[in-house]
């Protein structure tokens, strides 16, 4: 463990998935969460469906933007089903809030905007984990 990990969040046995078809995206946000949260890297969402069966359901999902933009707001709704209660924050880039927006008015429940810094990331699912620490789920220029 690193120091200013809090024992509380790395033991509290939630887990989040990192789906997105960028590995670099991936393994960054996997490295920023790994210290307090059970995290697991997958590329596409068939892969998430496959592993998070049984007692590995996710409690959150960091979705890349680019799936939503390539499989379209339906994959919200689908992961929803796959994977009931979950929540969903897309990871973003300014050129692409729009599919972002769309992706939040489908009912995901936030976003992650890039540049990731590992205060914003971990500020972030602390919020949808209802965890002591948390940040503003939306700050897209779109959604003003």
């Amino acid at each position: 463990m690193q120091i200013g990990v809090e024992t509380s969040k790395a033991v509290d046995q939630r887990r989040v998935f990192v789906v997105d078809e960028d590995e670099i995206t991936r393994a960054a946000l996997q490295f920023m969460l790994h210290d307090e949260i059970e995290t697991h890297e997958l590329a596409t969402p068939e892969e998430a469906y496959e592993k998070g069966q049984g007692w590995l359901v996710p409690h959150v999902i960091l979705l890349g933007v680019g799936l939503l933009k390539a499989r379209g707001d339906a994959l919200i709704a689908e992961m929803k089903a796959k994977f009931p209660g979950v929540r969903i924050l897309i990871v973003t880039d300014k050129s692409e809030e729009a599919v972002a927006v769309s992706g939040l008015k489908a009912g995901a429940h936030g976003a992650v905007v890039k540049p990731l810094t590992l205060e914003s990331v971990r500020k972030k699912v602390d919020t949808v984990l209802g965890r002591d620490g948390g940040a503003q789920l939306v700050q897209l220029s779109v959604m003003k």
